[in-house]
């Protein structure tokens, strides 16, 4: 009888233990790479700042970390890296911290004095001028914020919505530097921000109480001009700095998310996200078209704290790459 015993009969099940180890030397590999990119990321979170291309662009996106991070415990679990595994069990607890909501909260001090509906529209160079026309005439807003209105599309505007809209504040331009101030309450000139795209403002006059009013657009943190970018934020929030006593609304595409440090430094002034007042926190309006199955919130209605918010709905309009924010406010007096 042969008893010889040939090498591939004394193989363990499950491959030869070299092919064991070079499986999990790969997996640790990945899940080191995996930690190491959202480690940037987030260390730029925990250190308050924005930093370079990539950060800011992924700094938006910070919620769904949680998918690379997952996947690269469970590639430190194949692997057996106890080290990998304390790595990543660190990162999920500093997104979970950083997933809970930004700024303040609660009720105003005073007696309700006004209802105030508000929408906010990015019309992706005026493209969507008739689906927020259409939407404008439905919802029936008080201040309607448009941003990247073109010349016809602020021609669109004044002849569709004039009867119901007398008053505007706006910034003409070409392709997105437009922008405009809709209003069915009075309106008084005021100086708005200067930046490469429009943001113009206006002080409303709401039931004889002055409310100021201010459009946002900065430039979107693309390659090469995350400064331009940090610094339109930055002028706006001087702007609201300058008088925190008088109402204050600042609405529309902001090109930022809660995740960022320069937006951040906006609601540092006092001024609360009006859909995180009314349950809306981190409801994706951009990119539209993924949205809300993936995307994140750079749409915003500001508010000071004189104002309580009672609902925020985000509505998709064909032709724009942006979800349109219509809030439902009410605006109180101190005393």
């Amino acid at each position: 009888m042969n008893t010889e015993i040939t090498a591939a009969e004394r193989r363990p099940p499950g491959g030869a233990p070299g092919e064991h180890r070079t499986g999990r030397r790969l997996a640790a590999c990945c899940a080191v790479l995996l930690f190491a990119a959202v480690s940037v990321v987030v260390g730029h979170r925990v250190a308050d700042g924005d930093g370079p291309t990539p950060v800011p662009q992924l700094l938006a996106f910070l919620p769904w970390l949680l998918v690379p991070v997952g996947f690269a415990l469970l590639l430190s679990l194949l692997a057996r890296s106890w080290l990998c595994l304390l790595w990543g069990v660190v990162l999920l607890g500093l997104l979970a911290w950083y997933l809970q909501p930004y700024g303040k909260t609660g009720d105003p001090i005073g007696q309700p004095v006004a209802e105030l509906r508000i929408l906010t529209s990015n019309v992706e160079f005026g493209q969507a001028t008739g689906a927020l026309t259409a939407a404008v005439r439905a919802e029936k807003p008080d201040l309607v914020f448009v941003q990247e209105c073109d010349d016809a599309c602020a021609r669109t505007l004044r002849h569709d919505l004039a009867a119901d809209y007398p008053h505007r504040r706006a910034v003409e331009g070409g392709g997105s530097e437009g922008s405009v101030i809709l209003s069915r309450l009075p309106l008084t000139a005021a100086r708005g921000v200067r930046a490469t795209m429009g943001m113009p403002a206006a002080v409303a006059d709401v039931d004889g109480t002055a409310v100021r009013l201010q459009l946002a657009h900065p430039m979107p943190p693309q390659p090469g001009q995350v400064g331009l970018w940090r610094t339109e934020l930055g002028r706006l929030r001087d702007a609201v700095a300058e008088d925190t006593r008088t109402p204050t609304v600042v609405a529309g595409d902001f090109n930022a998310s809660q995740d960022h440090a320069a937006f951040r430094r906006i609601l540092d002034t006092g001024l609360r996200d009006a859909a995180r007042l009314a349950g809306a926190t981190r409801t994706p309006s951009w990119p539209a078209r993924t949205a809300p199955a993936f995307g994140t919130q750079i749409d915003h209605v500001l508010v000071s704290e004189d104002f309580s918010a009672r609902d925020a709905r985000f509505l998709d309009l064909p032709d724009t790459d942006h979800r349109a924010l219509l809030v439902d406010l009410t605006l109180y007096r101190a005393g």
